[in-house]
């Protein structure tokens, strides 16, 4: 609601509850937001793929775990799945400055 500056004039114009009338263009959807993130750093979707992999590997073995306590297990998985997203996070980082500190030169 808008209302003028001066108290006896009031003008009011309604809001419009449609969210499909107009979207701003920086409001993009998630899987646009991803691969523009994933054109920055390249690596990033890499890791993210391997810690699933890794999740998803520790949860078809758990059954097999054989006499190995659960927590110990569930650490193990974890540490693996965190050092595939550390890893390309770092791989990352590297090829950035890389890229940053030695351009082609011509």
């Amino acid at each position: 609601m808008w209302t003028a500056a001066h108290p006896s004039v009031c003008i009011v114009l309604p809001m419009s509850t449609d969210k499909d009338d107009w979207i701003p263009e920086h409001e993009t959807t998630v899987g646009a937001k991803f691969l523009q993130k994933a054109r920055k750093s390249p690596l990033v979707p890499f890791g993210m793929m391997g810690f699933v992999a890794v999740a998803a590997y520790g949860l078809y073995r758990l059954k097999a775990r054989g006499s190995m306590k659960m927590s110990v297990h569930l650490i193990h998985t974890r540490l693996a799945a965190q050092t595939c997203v550390v890893g390309a996070v770092t791989l990352g980082a590297v090829y950035s400055m890389y890229k940053d500190y030695f351009p082609k030169q011509k």
